[in-house]
């Protein structure tokens, strides 16, 4: 299959134009389809496969949300078509197809294409269309898609990462865990509630309320180094005796959905256990995701053993997911 990338031409011909547009709404993780129904009949299915694959959180849910619109039947469509997302879908002929190829000057592709073009509709937008051939649009549809989601799924990740550290990197932090306790972790500069307890560190942000939104990670170490890296099973009794002996409240697991398998950070080599954490039986009702990694450190002779976590209601957990995986891969053995 034939490819065509112009985003650096769209970059720019799109840019001298975008002053005139209204202002992209939605957020990051929100999708707007748009196709001709016919198209969007025989491309679904492989279109949200790509698109809505199941990632872990509190429980397997979808990374991106589709909503679809034929716009030549949806009055909707001139609300949707300003959002940050928009994919189109469909071959030359269609108004929404030749608007967004002729915004990005790649009037010239040949189907099947992939053309990355911004601000098309609206400011600070992004559209991905997808250019069918006539015949095989499945087909098409498949091999496009999962570069749409590779490619958002990278700039999603950028921009989770850019939002976490708007507060600025704590490097006098990280320097101080580095010269007097012995790892090295970066964090947003808003993790300023550190608690030291025995060997146990604990860095929490609970902005902007503590019943909205908290994000913790905590970082202990066994040592000497055991021969053998914990079990998934050791893994789950080591968070449960955390969260009982120096949590404000403890948490139990709630183990639907369980990942396990080794991990090398930074030349650290270990194992990573995910999965999800719940409040007790008498408590509030709550819960939410965890990360959790044992890696070693032969030079210290120890075993560092860190857990992540959220608290997030109805809030869509994959951010904040990227963000305390990109906290935990800072780690280094100082």
């Amino acid at each position: 299959m034939t490819r065509l990338s112009t985003t650096l031409l769209i970059a720019v011909v799109a840019g001298l134009a975008a002053c005139d547009l209204p202002r992209a709404h939605g957020d990051a993780t929100a999708v707007i389809v748009a196709s001709e129904s016919e198209f969007w009949i025989e491309g679904e299915e492989v279109f949200r496969e790509q698109l809505e694959p199941t990632i872990q959180t509190v429980r397997n849910e979808h990374p991106y949300r589709l909503t679809h619109v034929d716009p030549d039947q949806d009055e909707a469509w001139t609300q949707l078509q300003r959002f940050r997302q928009v994919a189109v879908l469909g071959s030359r002929g269609y108004r929404w197809v030749d608007e967004a190829l002729d915004r990005a000057g790649a009037t010239e592709a040949e189907a099947p294409a992939l053309v990355v073009a911004r601000d098309v509709w609206a400011k600070g937008q992004q559209v991905w269309v997808l250019l069918l051939p006539d015949e095989d649009s499945p087909e098409a549809v498949k091999e496009l898609a999962a570069e749409v989601r590779e490619r958002m799924d990278v700039e999603f990740q950028e921009y989770a990462r850019e939002r976490m550290f708007v507060s600025g990197r704590d490097t006098i932090l990280a320097d101080s865990l580095a010269q007097n306790v012995g790892f090295r972790l970066v964090f947003p500069s808003v993790y300023n509630d550190t608690v030291h307890a025995d060997t146990v560190f604990r860095f929490r942000n609970d902005n902007p309320s503590p019943t909205e939104l908290i994000r913790e990670v905590a970082v202990s170490w066994v040592e000497p180094m055991p021969e053998e890296d914990p079990t998934r099973e050791e893994l789950e009794q080591w968070r449960l005796d955390l969260t009982r002996a120096h949590y404000a409240f403890p948490q139990d697991l709630d183990t639907t959905v369980v990942s396990y398998g080794p991990i090398e950070v930074n030349g650290s080599e270990g194992v990573e256990f995910q999965s999800a954490w719940v409040s007790l039986p008498d408590a509030w009702p709550s819960g939410g995701p965890f990360i959790v990694r044992a890696l070693r450190c032969p030079e210290q002779d120890r075993m560092y053993l860190m857990d992540a976590w959220v608290y997030a209601p109805n809030r869509e957990k994959y951010e904040y997911v990227i963000q305390l995986r990109t906290i935990l891969d800072s780690f280094r053995c100082s």
